[in-house]
């Protein structure tokens, strides 16, 4: 009689203590893992005069070693264009397919500023910058290298190239949290400027300077587990 008594408070002191634990976690527990896709408009630099908008695909896996610091392997495909063949001088105009694989860094506001006791920097806590490095692979599906308005000049260049890019980012990653007050959906909205290590993306060899592209992007993260909690609460 005395064991199962003892053995009763037992229990019940261990479903108490866990009940605390849990409900202590509330509002620091993140999820290590996320799936996401977003859309991106881009906007391309390199060696045509006239810009033309162009729209991409987005496909990411996030490893977040704390709420705050993410890292994110990375998957794109979009187009490409510039110029008009009618109205530039050099008669530059292409359009080109690409896909690239990347791996970006990315560190949020709330990592490094306490945001508990003011309004304003808690909005600025999922403020972020990041960087990285990926592999970018185009093949041209149009272009013009013979200009129209000064005729015989022409460009030279790849249908056909694989660089090197550094991705610099700046966005803001808005957090919405489950009834366990966990952010376990989260709303992308960036703009990142891909700086190209050669002149080859436009498929013209020209100029003095690199191609490169911007693009504003939003998109959406879903967890999907490795449940963790982080060393400061996260909901306010």
């Amino acid at each position: 009689m005395a064991k199962s008594i003892v053995r009763t408070t037992l229990l019940t002191l261990v479903i108490c203590l866990s009940a605390i634990l849990s409900k202590a976690q509330i509002g620091y527990d993140y999820a290590k893992y996320d799936l996401g896709a977003s859309v991106a408009f881009n906007s391309f630099y390199g060696d045509t005069q006239t810009p033309i908008s162009t729209k991409a695909i987005n496909f990411n896996f996030s490893y977040n070693q704390t709420a705050f610091i993410n890292y994110i392997v990375e998957a794109q495909i979009g187009k490409l264009a510039g110029g008009d063949a009618n109205k530039d001088l050099l008669g530059r105009q292409f359009a080109t397919d690409y896909h690239y694989f990347a791996f970006r860094v990315q560190v949020q506001a709330g990592e490094i500023i306490d945001y508990s006791q003011s309004p304003i920097l808690n909005a600025f806590k999922n403020l972020y910058v990041g960087t990285g490095v990926g592999t970018i692979y185009n093949n041209i599906t149009s272009i013009n290298r013979y200009s129209i308005l000064m005729p015989g000049y022409y460009t030279p260049g790849d249908d056909k190239s694989q660089e090197i890019f550094i991705p610099a980012r700046v966005g803001y990653e808005i957090k919405i949290f489950n009834k366990y007050s966990r952010p376990d959906f989260k709303i992308d909205i960036g703009y990142q400027y891909n700086f190209i290590l050669g002149d080859d993306l436009d498929g013209f060899k020209a100029g003095y300077h690199n191609d490169s592209y911007g693009q504003f992007t939003i998109g959406a993260k879903f967890s999907i587990g490795g449940v963790t909690s982080y060393r400061k609460q996260i909901n306010y």
